[in-house]
């Protein structure tokens, strides 16, 4: 890790902070009631990075795992985006809302007459491959207009479903209205509008009151950390809350090359696969692989494919 060190704020006279080339993954545990963006915004200034995004929103109503990326692991983020995630959910049952959460005002009032058996079953229906309908109070866009810009005007717009797909979904506790729940799902999932949907599947509607995300692809909350302990912590403690940058990638094979290989790897040059990899047949036809140098420096990321391995992102400074 390094930092820059321009002197001075432009025109203040004041020292400028210095910003540091940070290398790394956070996990973070986002409270709720702030935004993602803001939850960046604040690790960014604790940490002084230059470069830092997050792998996708967590809305202000949820908290839980926000990993973070900082400097050259922000070239993986969008792996984790299309990585399968898993959350821990309240629902009310019986009572829906206009946003489909506890954020929106209750739109209709049904009496809960189910018992916690029909609960369960109907929660096994949406196990597997399902369509949602995408809700008005969503950050996805019609003619360049978010939709939730439509439903606080009081439109509504046609949405397509979407095929989604359910994983695994449990009940956790049941204390009729309420029901928890934990359900692994694939990107692009919207657990409010899951819950909306077992609602109306029980004749009683729902709407989320509580929602915790616990799992990022391979990533879990167990060695996440909150906004406050990186506020009370000095630079090597906080620094030695960041993951490497290979812990977005730790399901891909591995392949370690030798300094020759390293070398002509990191010029963008396709390289023999039969000659780095003795048996690669539970691969599959094409594979995705994350690369060393044969110092366990990560090199970058690489398809496997027709015997080829052919580099797609390179990692230009080591990893934290």
């Amino acid at each position: 890790m390094t930092a820059s060190s321009s002197p001075t704020q432009a025109g203040s006279g004041r020292p400028k902070v210095p910003r540091r080339l940070l290398d790394g993954v956070l996990l973070l545990d986002k409270p709720v009631g702030l935004s993602s963006n803001d939850a960046l915004i604040r690790a960014k200034r604790l940490y002084r990075a230059k470069k830092a995004g997050h792998t996708g929103t967590l809305d202000p109503l949820a908290s839980g795992l926000l990993p973070l990326c900082f400097g050259e692991a922000t070239k993986f983020s969008q792996d984790l985006l299309d990585a399968d995630k898993t959350y821990e959910a309240t629902m009310r049952l019986g009572i829906r809302t206009a946003t489909g959460d506890a954020e929106g005002d209750a739109v209709e009032t049904r009496d809960v007459t189910c018992a916690e058996a029909a609960v369960r079953d109907a929660m096994t229906k949406f196990v597997g491959d399902i369509v949602q309908v995408p809700p008005m109070y969503s950050a996805l866009k019609r003619d360049g207009k978010p939709l939730y810009e439509y439903a606080r005007a009081g439109q509504v717009v046609e949405r397509e479903g979407r095929q989604v797909t359910i994983l695994a979904l449990e009940m956790i506790a049941c204390d009729l209205p309420d029901v928890t729940f934990r359900v692994t799902c694939s990107k692009g999932t919207y657990v409010r509008t899951l819950a909306e949907d077992i609602g109306e599947a029980l004749g009683c509607g729902a709407h989320l009151v509580m929602l915790r995300r616990t799992g990022v692809g391979a990533l879990t909350l167990e060695h996440a950390v909150t906004l406050d302990t990186l506020s009370d912590a000095d630079d090597a403690t906080r620094d030695a809350w960041l993951q490497p940058v290979d812990a977005l990638l730790s399901t891909f094979p591995a392949v370690t090359l030798d300094d020759e290989a390293s070398r002509r790897f990191m010029h963008g040059q396709r390289l023999p696969l039969n000659e780095l990899v003795a048996d690669r047949a539970q691969w599959g036809e094409v594979q995705r692989v994350r690369v060393y140098g044969d110092d366990a420096r990560l090199l970058g990321v690489a398809k496997a494919a027709n015997g080829v391995l052919a580099p797609e992102r390179l990692v230009v400074s080591a990893a934290t």
